[in-house]
């Protein structure tokens, strides 16, 4: 089965599910809650306190058993699952481009564990997981070929991925990806967090949460006052002009050629981004899970070239 999965900072995304990066482990088995996966003597469930960015999710097997649960979620709405037999698992993740070359191999080999399979509960159900593949892509390009029909006939565009942590920026020729002008800054949407965070504590004691600044951002019903949503506005448009700034300095400018905003972020932040004047008819892909279907593309292109080439070799 084809899984492809976004492990981001702020949140993970499969074809069917979004859920925040966030875990909580136990000894014992959880009071309430039936999402629960049991795996090596330890009991985990999801969280909406999102794990502190980590450059290399590698280092510990946080976002492994977040991978597990959202294998575990994938397996049960496509309505595969089996408790007798061992269910094969081909994976497709993906990286900012700026950490891909040096950071893909290890990626990879993080979630292929030697070849083992992997045995745990999920919803009280036995699962037995053998990955016999990982391919990993970059983030940005992936999301770019997700909305391939919608943006090739473009003769340049720029493709921004706002992300939890980073903005991954990909320029496109002729349909074609320019690895010159691609990169990813550390100045995604938990900065914003942070900052907002950091001054509502300062002028008013109060303790806001990112789902809480979400809210504001998205215009939905809230307790908060005037004062407080301006301030999250305010901050927001700062953030954006801040960024568009950024891409300037390296000598991007949106306000030729066609640019194309993916990500969580972009969509959080859309008011503000269309507000700018650094930026000329800018395109949204709206699905928070651009990466993931371009994961999927660029996995089964992949697999037809090497099933095409391996043909001409026989």
């Amino acid at each position: 089965m084809l899984i492809a999965i976004d492990h981001g900072n702020k949140q993970m995304k499969t074809r069917n599910l979004v859920f925040t990066s966030g875990l909580t482990e136990s000894d014992n088995p959880p009071p309430f809650g039936d999402s629960i996966l049991e795996y090596k003597g330890k009991y985990y469930t999801t969280s909406e306190q999102r794990i502190p960015y980590l450059r290399d999710k590698t280092v510990d097997n946080r976002f492994y058993i977040l991978t597990l649960y959202a294998i575990a979620c994938e397996i049960e709405e496509a309505d595969c699952y089996s408790e007798k037999e061992i269910m094969d698992v081909q994976l497709v993740v993906g990286l900012p481009p700026a950490h891909y070359g040096t950071l893909a191999k290890k990626f990879e080999g993080y979630f292929m564990r030697g070849g083992q399979v992997e045995e745990f509960k999920f919803r009280g159900k036995p699962y037995s997981i053998y990955i016999n593949e990982v391919m990993s892509f970059p983030q940005a390009h992936a999301a770019a070929v997700s909305v391939y029909g919608q943006i090739k006939h473009y003769n340049k565009l720029m493709v921004v991925d706002i992300g939890g942590f980073t903005v991954d920026y990909l320029q496109i020729n002729n349909g074609k990806p320019d690895r010159s002008v691609c990169d990813s800054l550390e100045y995604g949407v938990i900065r914003l967090y942070n900052d907002i965070k950091s001054k509502i504590n300062a002028d008013f004691d109060l303790l806001l949460e990112e789902s809480d600044i979400d809210t504001i951002l998205q215009d939905e019903p809230s307790e908060y006052d005037d004062k407080i949503k301006s301030i999250v506005a305010a901050m927001s448009q700062s953030f954006i002009s801040n960024l568009l700034g950024n891409l300037r300095e390296r000598m991007i400018d949106l306000r030729t050629g066609k640019t194309v905003f993916v990500g969580g972020g972009s969509i959080l932040l859309k008011k503000q981004i269309v507000a700018t004047d650094k930026v000329i008819n800018p395109v949204f892909v709206e699905q928070i899970s651009a990466n993931v279907r371009g994961y999927e593309l660029l996995y089964k292109s992949r697999k037809a070239k090497d099933e095409g080439y391996g043909r001409q070799e026989g």
